[in-house]
C-alpha cells in the first residue's frame, strides 16, 4: 500500500493499517531486503559462516511460521534472529510491526527507526515511519522523514501527494504550494493540482496568484474547454461578471452545444439579475436533445429546491415539466422526477397521466404501478386493477403483491374461478425469500375459494398452508374453524384456532360468533351464550346470521321465547338486506330460519 493510499484512509485508520500490515506485507519485499543483507554480507558479513547459517534458518523460519498465521512462533523466530545479528535492519522491521500490533508502541517505534537507520535507502521502512507518525499526531516528524524520502526517491509521486496532505494539516499554505509546484514538474500540469493551488492562494488571500493559476491551466489546454468553463466559474464565483461573460461567450462560440458552459451561461444571467435570460437559457437546456438526462435531472431538482425554500409556487416548475414530457422519452427518469413532485404536491390527478407515461416508457417500473395501484384500489375501480396488475406479472414475476390485488379483484367481481387461477399462479413464485404474511394470505383466500366451490377438502390443505406460512393468519384461523364445525368435523381442532382469534381480537363479532357456534356445536351451551352476548354487544346485532346464531343458543339454553325474538329479528335483517349482495343469505338458510319462526323451534343446520 502507498502512502496516498495510506494519506485517503485517515489517522483513524492508520494505527489499524500498521498493524494490517503486520499480516499484508508480500514475501517479495522481506526477500528482497534479505537479498540485500545478503548481498552487503558478501563485501562485509558481520556474522561467522555458523552464525550466518543459523540467522538465516530462523529467519526463514519466521517467514513460514507468519505465513501460516502462527504468529507466537514467529515472534519467537525473529527474536531469535536479532540475538544472533543485532543490527538486522530486516528483523528490527519485522519485530517493530509485531510490537504495533501487540500496543507496544514504544518498542515498536524504536525498533522502526533503528530500522531506518540502518537501512536508510530502503523506502518501506520509511514510509511506515512516516505513517507510525502521522498516527500519533507528530506532523513535524512525519514530514522530516517524507521529506527525507523525496530528496532519496525524486522520481515517485507519493511522498509529494503525501507532504501535500501534511502541509495543509499543518496549515502551512506556502510549504503546500511548494509541495504542488514539485508535483507538477514531476507529473505535469494538472486541474487537480491547479485547483489545489487555487484554493491555496485564496487561503492566503492572494487573489492575483489564485486568478493567474486557473487562467495558466487555461492558457495550457486552450482547446480543452473544460479549463475555459472552470475559469469563467471562478471568475463568475468571485464576483469577476465581465470576466465570466467573455470566457462563457468564447467557449460557446467554439462548442455551441457544450453542456458545461450552458449551464454556467445560465447562472450567470441568474446572479446578474437577468431573469427572462435566466428563464430562456434553462429553456433551453431542458429542450435540448443533446444535453443528457442526468444533467436535466440535476437542474430540475435544483429548481424545485429553490422553489420550496421561495414561494413554493409549483407553475413553473409544472410547466418545465410538461414541456420536457412532450418530448420524446429515452428514460422513464424525468417522468418519474416530475410524477414524484406532482404527488409531493398532492396533485394526484396531474400525476397519474405522468406515471402512466412513466409505464409506456419503462413496464418494469415497480414504484409508478403501485402508485397508480393505490390510486385504482382508493377508487374501488376493480377493473383498472386488473389492468395494472395482469401485465406485472409478466414484467415482475416475483412480486407477489400485483398477484394479491389481481386475485383480491377478481374476487370480488365475484369471477372466483378467475381469482382462483391467480392465485395458484402467485403462489408457485412463493420461495424461501417471500414476504411469508402475504403467501400465508394467498393459501388463506385459496381456502375461501375452494369452499366456496364445495372442495373442503382442498379448502382445508389451503387452510393448513396459510397458517405453515403465518400460524397466527387471524382470518385463515376463523374461517378454517368455521367451516369445521358447520360441517361438524374436528371440533377440537377448530374450538383451539377459534379461541386464538378471539384472544387475539377479542372485540371482532365475527370471531366471537365463530367460537360461541363451536361451543354450540361442541354443547356447551353456558359458554357459548357468553360469547354469542359479547357478539351482539359488538356490532353482531346488525347481522343475520349472528343474530340467528343467538337465537339456536339461547333455544338449547331453554330460553325458547327469547330465541324466538332473535329469529324474528334475523329474519327482518335478512330482508333489509337482500339488495346486498356481500350480505344477502341464500333461499335455503332463509327457509330455515322461517320454519324456526313458524315451529318455534330450533332446526339443524
Amino acid at each position: 500500500m502507498s502512502l496516498l493510499q495510506i494519506k485517503k484512509i485517515g489517522l483513524l485508520g492508520i494505527c489499524t493499517l500498521l498493524v494490517c500490515m503486520l499480516f499484508s506485507c508480500g514475501s517479495m519485499r522481506k526477500s528482497t531486503t534479505l537479498s540485500k543483507e545478503k548481498a552487503v554480507a558478501e563485501v562485509y558479513d558481520p556474522l561467522s559462516p555458523e552464525e550466518r547459517r543459523k540467522f538465516d534458518y530462523f529467519f526463514m523460519e519466521a517467514v513460514r511460521l507468519k505465513e501460516k498465521n502462527d504468529l507466537d512462533a514467529a515472534f519467537e523466530m525473529y527474536s531469535h534472529c536479532l540475538k544472533i545479528h543485532p543490527k538486522s535492519a530486516v528483523v528490527l522491521y519485522e519485530l517493530a510491526k509485531f510490537y504495533m500490533y501487540l500496543g507496544q508502541l514504544e518498542k515498536g517505534e524504536k525498533a522502526l527507526v533503528d530500522a531506518v537507520a540502518l537501512a536508510p535507502d530502503n523506502y518501506w521502512y520509511k514510509e511506515t515511519l512516516a505513517t507510525y507518525y502521522q498516527s500519533k499526531g507528530a506532523n513535524d516528524k512525519a514530514i522530516q522523514v517524507v521529506e527525507d524520502m523525496t530528496k532519496q526517491f525524486p522520481s515517485r509521486l507519493e511522498p509529494l501527494m503525501v507532504l501535500v496532505d501534511l502541509y495543509t494539516r499543518a496549515r502551512n499554505y506556502e510549504q503546500v504550494i511548494h509541495t504542488l509546484d514539485r508535483l507538477e514538474l514531476l507529473d505535469g500540469k494538472s486541474e487537480q493540482i491547479s485547483m489545489e493551488k487555487f484554493r491555496m492562494y485564496l487561503a492566503m488571500d492572494n487573489r492575483e496568484k489564485a486568478f493567474a493559476e486557473i487562467e495558466n491551466l487555461a492558457k495550457e489546454y486552450p482547446y480543452d474547454m473544460r479549463y475555459l468553463t472552470i475559469l469563467g466559474d471562478v471568475y463568475l464565483e468571485n464576483g469577476k461578471m465581465a470576466e465570466a461573460y467573455q470566457t462563457f461567450q468564447k467557449v460557446l462560440n467554439t462548442e455551441p452545444e457544450y453542456t458545461p458552459a450552458l449551464i454556467s451561461m445560465a447562472s450567470y444571467y441568474e446572479k446578474t439579475g437577468q431573469d427572462s435570460l435566466y428563464r430562456i437559457q434553462l429553456d433551453s437546456l431542458l429542450l435540448n436533445r443533446k444535453v443528457e438526462t442526468d444533467t436535466k435531472l440535476n437542474i430540475m431538482r435544483q429548481l424545485i429546491m429553490r422553489s420550496e425554500r421561495g414561494d413554493k409556487d409549483s407553475t413553473r416548475i409544472v410547466g418545465l415539466f410538461n414541456s420536457m414530457l412532450a418530448q420524446e422519452q429515452e428514460t422513464a427518469d424525468v417522468a418519474m422526477l416530475a410524477a414524484q413532485y406532482l404527488l409531493s404536491k398532492r396533485m394526484d390527478e396531474e400525476a397519474k397521466p405522468v406515471l402512466r407515461q412513466v409505464l409506456d416508457i419503462d413496464p418494469e417500473n415497480k414504484p409508478a404501478r403501485l402508485q397508480l395501484l393505490s390510486f385504482a384500489i382508493s377508487k374501488e375501480d376493480l377493473d383498472e386493477v386488473i389492468r395494472l396488475c395482469a401485465p406485472a406479472v409478466e414484467y415482475m414475476p416475483e412480486a407477489l403483491e400485483f398477484y394479491y390485488y389481481w386475485g383480491i379483484a377478481h374476487y370480488q367481481k365475484k369471477e372466483h374461478d378467475e381469482a382462483l387461477e391467480v392465485f395458484r399462479k402467485g403462489v408457485r413464485q412463493v420461495g424461501p425469500d417471500s414476504d411469508k404474511s402475504m403467501a400465508s394470505d394467498f393459501y388463506s383466500i385459496m381456502g375461501d375459494l375452494y369452499h366456496l366451490k364445495k372442495m373442503n377438502a382442498a379448502a382445508y390443505a389451503a387452510y393448513d398452508s396459510a397458517l405453515v406460512y403465518k400460524p397466527d393468519n387471524i382470518g385463515a384461523l376463523n374461517n378454517y374453524a368455521y367451516y369445521l364445525s358447520v360441517e361438524r368435523k374436528d371440533l377440537d381442532k377448530a374450538e383451539e384456532m377459534s379461541y386464538r382469534t378471539v384472544k387475539a381480537e377479542p372485540t371482532n363479532d365475527t370471531y366471537l360468533d365463530t367460537y360461541a357456534w363451536i361451543l354450540f356445536e361442541k354443547g356447551k351451551y353456558a359458554e357459548a351464550r357468553i360469547y354469542i352476548d359479547q357478539a351482539l354487544q359488538n356490532g353482531g346485532d346488525k347481522s343475520s346470521v349472528v343474530v340467528e346464531h343467538c337465537g339456536d343458543i339461547y333455544y338449547q339454553s331453554g330460553e325458547r321465547e327469547k330465541a324466538l325474538e332473535y329469529w324474528i329479528q334475523a329474519e327482518k335483517l335478512a330482508e333489509e338486506s337482500a339488495d346486498n349482495e356481500d350480505e344477502a343469505r341464500d333461499a335455503k338458510e332463509l327457509k330455515r330460519l322461517k320454519k324456526k319462526i313458524a315451529n318455534k323451534k330450533y332446526y339443524e343446520e
